[in-house]
């Protein structure tokens, strides 16, 4: 059964070349598109200051952080969390970028090197929904997803309600804790499967002589508030010539 592991991270800053660190990596598991509870949730010690802005977005202060532990001391974790696993992101070339940089640090491969693959939901987004807002809080205004207890941006919190925007996405489904209802539409991916249907025997229901006479009456109403104009007229016309 797929496994799929929805993750963000929470980070000092916007720049990973420029020594900007990860401070918080929340992910949570999907087994067969459902909740595992097998989830990580980490805090690291950055060993430096958060940009006011960046601040302004988690709330970590360095004094909460300064009793963690070092990215370092938790990458080779991460990794067997992680491997071979798909991985959900919104906007993942960022929190790639960030991640790649910490394991390079912790001297392991890049991530691409640990996974099987990697699913960027902004991307996806932008293509059902082009032009429109695709940012996580438009996304879950868009799905009906609850998002009233996010205060700050956290990193685990972001990844469950990415995971339902996931689930929404690719799915139609309303809700990450229903099972599926059926839908009008198949599902993305999805086979279609052809039906034959010779062997139905449809019956065929002809209109009485009074649903007949109002129908001409329709007809006729309709033709004379358009002066003689209407097409289905002038095309009965032309087929008796």
């Amino acid at each position: 059964m797929s496994r799929q592991i929805v993750l963000d991270t929470e980070t000092t800053g916007l720049s990973a070349e420029n020594g900007d660190r990860v401070i918080e990596l929340g992910c949570v598991e999907l087994v067969g598109r459902k909740l595992s509870g097998n989830d990580l949730h980490l805090y690291f010690n950055p060993e430096r200051e958060s940009h006011e802005d960046a601040l302004k977005v988690h709330g970590l202060t360095s004094e909460f952080l300064a009793d963690k532990p070092k990215f370092a001391e938790r990458a080779q974790d991460i990794v067997e969390y992680l491997r071979g696993a798909e991985l959900i992101i919104h906007n993942a070339a960022f929190d790639v970028g960030f991640l790649n940089k910490e394991f390079e640090r912790a001297g392991l491969q890049p991530l691409a090197s640990y996974v099987a693959e990697v699913t960027d939901t902004l991307a996806m987004a932008k293509q059902v929904y082009p032009g429109k807002r695709n940012s996580l809080d438009a996304l879950c205004d868009r799905f009906g997803v609850d998002r009233s207890n996010r205060t700050y941006h956290g990193a685990k919190l972001d990844a469950q309600l990415l995971a339902d925007v996931y689930i929404n996405l690719t799915r139609g489904q309303d809700a990450l804790l229903i099972d599926v209802a059926p839908s009008d539409e198949p599902a993305q991916g999805a086979a279609v499967v052809a039906v034959d249907l010779s062997s139905f025997v449809l019956p065929v229901l002809t209109a009485s002589e009074s649903e007949l006479a109002e129908h001409d009456r329709v007809l006729a109403d309709l033709d004379k508030a358009s002066g003689g104009k209407t097409l289905f007229r002038q095309d009965g016309a032309q087929a008796v010539a």
